[in-house]
């Protein structure tokens, strides 16, 4: 129950719609009591004789009379409008229950058009509130976490909770308001019937609730598999190319089905368990009315204490009680149930951001003078990637990064991105500690440029506005220009509102390439961050992008992370790194006559 009262927190911005709900639920219920109540006159008309000739005025003696009060009112009303013609009289009494059950159902329908805005806005601000928590998490939370998991929670937990969890929304007023004013009645009808029900009842409540017990950790089996098969499908996705040339289609597909399988046992174990509870709360019910059947007709026949038509009033209204106890009873194995799915949710999103901006962080408004790497030490699990790290980067230089792989060169521009935070140190722009800063504003200073071309399913256009949402066309045209790129784009049968589909997979891999520099270009930022920008590039490619992006890093600040050492030999520094320390600094020509590490690179790739 505790994470459904967590969900219950997103609908206060909806009180507006609970609050009519409530009340026409009130309505509701009170006029669902009333209609059965309305049986009792129609009975007596049809069954008794001489019921509505020459009635007095009926006269209210307390609480206690308040059945006989009624029968006395509706008779004195009906021999007003009928006297002795029984047929007027039944015309009479179908108006009454005509309008009664008229006015319930209305109020029916307003109940629900409310709960529609409150639940479908809690859902939408539930799926809103979990994606806004993935997308601002750290890049270390999903660096531990499966793609397919987290796609699950986004998509099925939410779903869950949607058709599990928040229809109980309209059994909280609803069916219990049902129960006490049909209880009410019911005492007032009869207190001896009444104990009964107040007996058994609550025992069916306990043997359904000890049905329900394990639906939780059945349900967190089936929604946890279902993570499991979303990520295999995300990797054969993303892998096809190499299962296909691995030959590997069967053991992915042995893979799968062995999920499948296990997602297919659970959900059996599940169902099988709910489908239990309509069954038993259904036998259980009967089992009640039975037993309110043996003793009302003890009271009727031989005690005499209660007349036939309040009676079968009363097995109407025991009835009555049973649809809303079912619904109530099903609520809670839906709770249940998406309890396992709501706590999932709350997971990611109660999951704390380390690298959330501090109170009174500071806002950039741009770059003015140096980047300083003080004595940095990083490390993503036990082992340090940096160690000692110092540098210092003035603006308008250009730093080549170099060095073998896991020598801690793109661990660099995770850092001054600030995707993950130093362990140690501190990282200065102008003087100011990045962590001090506002992340937005940190990052509208930089440009990236990564080895792995990140496109989306959308236009040209749109893929280049990711980094400036207002450029005009002409902008666009002129970023793909320095980028090499325009030639190919202009080609394209709708130019720059060609779809790129999905990761840009219409596209080569240069041509992606050419467009994540010309998205760089585009937003134009005083640091530009190169994460192996060139290594997709053919040849010519290569040759035409670096010309373009020499010219481009002109007045502005660069840090050039490069495996092609022959892309940065013309950086003011190039930083030779090994196993996280710098071990040699200079430019190319200075570091050759050095006859170190660089040298012995440079050698390694041109014999290459």
């Amino acid at each position: 129950m505790k994470q459904f009262f967590n969900i219950l927190k997103y609908a206060k911005p909806y009180k507006r719609f609970a609050i009519g709900h409530i009340i026409s639920n009130i309505l509701y219920a009170l006029f669902g009591a009333l209609s059965f109540v309305a049986l009792m006159p129609m009975l007596d008309v049809l069954f008794k004789e001489n019921t509505f000739n020459k009635v007095s005025k009926p006269v209210y003696q307390g609480i206690y009379h308040l059945n006989s009060f009624y029968k006395d009112f509706m008779a004195y009303q009906i021999n007003l409008y009928a006297q002795d013609d029984k047929s007027k009289a039944l015309i009479f009494i179908i108006i009454f229950i005509i309008i009664l059950f008229l006015l319930k159902n209305i109020f029916g329908y307003l109940a629900y058009y409310f709960m529609v805005f409150l639940r479908n806005g809690v859902v939408r601000d539930l799926r809103n509130a979990v994606y806004k928590k993935t997308v601002e998490l750290p890049l270390s939370y999903f660096s531990e976490q499966k793609k397919g998991d987290i796609m699950s929670r986004v998509t099925n937990d939410v779903s869950i909770v949607q058709y599990s969890m928040l229809p109980v929304l309209e059994l909280i007023f609803r069916e219990p308001l049902s129960i006490i004013f049909t209880l009410i009645i019911m005492l007032i009808i009869s207190v001896k019937l009444t104990v009964f029900v107040f007996i058994f009842i609550p025992l069916s409540g306990i043997i359904i609730s000890r049905i329900g017990k394990s639906l939780k950790r059945k349900s967190d089996r089936v929604q946890t598999e279902q993570g499991v098969i979303l990520t295999i499908l995300e990797e054969t996705l993303t892998g096809l190319r190499i299962i296909k040339g691995f030959n590997a289609e069967e053991k992915f597909d042995a893979k799968f089905q062995e999920s499948s399988t296990r997602s297919y046992h659970f959900s059996n174990k599940l169902l099988n368990r709910q489908n239990l509870a309509a069954p038993t709360s259904e036998f259980l019910g009967i089992l009640v009315i039975s037993v309110l059947l043996w003793y009302g007709g003890q009271l009727v026949l031989i005690d005499n204490s209660l007349d036939g038509s309040s009676f079968i009033a009363y097995m109407g209204l025991a009835y009555n009680i049973m649809v809303p106890a079912k619904a109530i009873a099903r609520g809670l194995y839906n709770i249940k149930q998406g309890d396992a799915a709501a706590e999932r949710i709350q997971e990611i999103i109660d999951t704390p951001n380390p690298l959330v901006d501090k109170e009174n962080a500071i806002s950039i408004t741009g770059f003015n003078s140096e980047i300083i790497f003080d004595k940095i030490f990083f490390k993503y699990e036990n082992e340090y990637v940096l160690k000692d790290f110092s540098l210092k980067i003035s603006k308008g230089k250009t730093i080549a990064l170099v060095g073998q792989s896991g020598s801690g060169k793109s661990t660099i521009a995770n850092l001054i991105t600030r995707f993950y935070d130093v362990n140690d140190g501190r990282i200065l722009i102008d003087g100011l500690d990045i962590r001090d800063l506002t992340t937005k504003s940190l990052r509208s200073q930089l440009g990236i440029v990564t080895q792995d071309a990140i496109l989306f399913n959308e236009s040209i256009k749109n893929n280049l506005k990711l980094g400036k949402d207002d450029a005009s066309d002409e902008e666009i045209i002129e970023a793909l220009k320095v980028a090499n790129a325009w030639e190919f784009v202009n080609e394209l049968p709708l130019g720059i509102e060609t779809n790129i589909g999905d990761s840009g997979n219409k596209l080569s891999g240069g041509q992606k390439q050419r467009l994540s520099i010309a998205r760089a270009v585009l937003k134009s930022p005083p640091i530009m961050i190169l994460d192996e920008a060139t290594s997709a590039l053919d040849t010519e490619s290569e040759r035409l992008v670096q010309i373009a992006l020499e010219n481009m890093m002109k007045n502005r600040t660069s840090i050039v992370i490069a495996h092609r050492l022959s892309t940065i030999q013309n950086a003011d520094e190039i930083v030779v790194l090994q196993k996280g320390k710098i071990v040699e600094k200079g430019t190319h020509d200075e570091l050759i006559i050095k006859n170190g590490i660089y040298k012995k690179l440079v050698e390694m790739q041109s014999f290459a």
